[in-house]
């Protein structure tokens, strides 16, 4: 499956993944044909994805060959073992927690999932978390504080499951508890935004240190499609809404709301998992190491003072 403005892509690495099958070690011809088609798929890559509209963007932060939160903790972490359940209600699939090692250090995982197969999709609730997803991560996340070990999320959710069993169960008190939570923990914290990141149900678990966001991926206090319902009470204004939303991490990253930028490779992180998990992999270490240095109430109040200057303007 391709997206309209990828349709030429698609054909280009057809073709060089059926030049790959018939190539014959030695067979100068093919290996310069297929360097050929390689170059031009980087070049077309580059400027496609370069000059994406924000709905564009939308498009391929849903994109179904994305990788997902657990590709990525497969392809950045070790031994990761994963705990279950809230201690209360019951174990919430499209919120994953855990323990692993990052560069042989301890660390806690906690992450949206969204699912691949349609089975899977339906079991994880298409990564909208129910209360007790909530309540899991912020059981694992004080776990880590008491054994000082740095938490990293994973945010890629439409938003917070609003049916009737999660606002009976408490939804948004869970919600508040786990903004409360992480933002006093007393360790490092590092959120990575991948696809979506969507209202109340993602900045649940992106209050942090440090907020990275992946090039294509969005965040944003509603969707396209709610916001073109609200304001126009008509669907064909998603590309409108789109734009004036700033869900892009490029306008993030100008209004101060994420901290830093990871470039995706070749335009866009569907095309190579591995090489997306390893310059993600670069830039967790590096602000990692970074908030190593900081003592525990320096970590807390650079985490506070950082929320507290959002929204705020000076005027002339």
């Amino acid at each position: 499956m391709h997206l309209d403005f990828e349709r030429e892509l698609y054909e280009i690495n057809q073709k060089t993944e059926e030049l790959r099958r018939l190539y014959v070690l030695g067979d100068k011809e093919k290996e310069r044909e297929l360097r050929k088609l390689q170059r031009e798929f980087r070049k077309l890559s580059k400027e496609t994805y370069s000059k994406l509209e924000p709905w564009e963007r939308v498009l391929v932060a849903r994109h179904p060959h994305r990788p997902h939160t657990m590709d990525f903790i497969n392809l950045i972490f070790k031994d990761f073992m994963e705990l279950h359940g809230d201690r209360s209600f019951g174990d919430d699939k499209a919120v994953v927690t855990g323990f692993a090692y990052f560069d042989r250090m301890p660390v806690a995982v906690i992450g949206q999932e969204k699912g691949r197969t349609t089975k899977e999709k339906m079991e994880r609730n298409f990564g909208m978390p129910h209360p007790e997803g909530y309540r899991k991560a912020i059981r694992v996340a004080k776990l880590a504080e008491s054994y000082r070990m740095p938490v990293i999320t994973f945010v890629d959710t439409p938003g917070a499951y609003p049916g009737i069993g999660a606002e009976e169960r408490g939804q948004s008190e869970a919600i508040a508890q786990s903004l409360y939570t992480f933002g006093y923990l007393r360790v490092p914290t590092i959120s990575v935004v991948i696809g979506e990141g969507g209202s109340g149900g993602a900045l649940a678990l992106s209050v942090a240190n440090r907020v990275l966001m992946m090039q294509n991926a969005i965040y944003s206090v509603i969707s396209p499609e709610g916001c073109a319902a609200i304001l126009w009470k008509d669907q064909n204004k998603v590309r409108e809404a789109s734009r004036v939303l700033k869900l892009t991490a490029q306008d993030l990253l100008k209004l101060g709301v994420i901290d830093v930028l990871v470039p995706e490779p070749l335009g866009a992180s569907h095309w190579d998992y591995q090489r997306s998990a390893r310059i993600l992999k670069c830039f967790i270490r590096r602000h990692l190491r970074e908030l190593l240095k900081l003592k525990p109430e320096e970590l807390v109040g650079q985490r506070i003072r950082k929320f507290e200057k959002m929204g705020v303007f000076v005027g002339s």
